[in-house]
């Protein structure tokens, strides 16, 4: 169907995830997140959120959908359904502070509802703890660089069972535990 903003297609798509209860993919793409069906003859995405620079994505248990927008450099959580949604991180601006992220990207979030934040201009990972309103480093945050306690770009990540962090250190073209 090509690249464009109809509801059949999709433009630029930065993260994806499946909804397992409706069977269907939930894409961020083209400032909007969509949700896919992937039953066959399925043609059209439905718009869950709208006018959003959204990247990441993730979902809780509870299946809370946590979006990312790198240009309000905030993440905020959505009921599905929901338009506007609750900041849970970020949110006071851009910039470098504890209450602050520099284009958020990539997310994960554990069985707390702790959401941890790839911090990419901040060359850090970001951990809020459910109801605070400000966020831990957990990875990063000495400036960009390739020593071990730094980060260049932080890209993808993910906790496992174990709380051990892992995430794709872009530019130094390593992942970092």
């Amino acid at each position: 169907n090509g690249s464009g903003n109809r509801p059949d297609q999709l433009y630029d798509p930065s993260d994806v995830l499946i909804d397992k209860e409706t069977d269907s993919l939930i894409i961020a793409a083209g400032r909007r997140v969509v949700r896919w069906s992937r039953r066959s003859g399925t043609t059209q995405a439905e718009i869950l959120i709208n006018k959003i620079d959204c990247w990441g994505l993730a979902m809780d248990d509870q299946r809370y959908l946590y979006v990312s927008d790198y240009k309000k450099h905030e993440v905020r959580r959505y009921q599905l359904g929901e338009k506007s949604g609750t900041v849970v991180a970020g949110g006071n601006g851009k910039g470098d502070g504890l209450n602050q992220l520099n284009s958020p990207r990539y997310l994960f979030v554990d069985l707390q509802q702790n959401v941890y934040v790839s911090d990419f201009n901040n060359h850090r990972v970001m951990k809020w703890n459910e109801g605070t309103n400000e966020g831990i480093i957990v990875a990063g945050g000495q400036c960009s660089g390739n020593a071990l306690t730094q980060l260049e770009y932080p890209g993808g990540l993910f906790v496992d069972t174990f709380g051990t962090l892992y995430v794709a250190d872009t530019l130094n073209h390593r992942v970092m535990r």
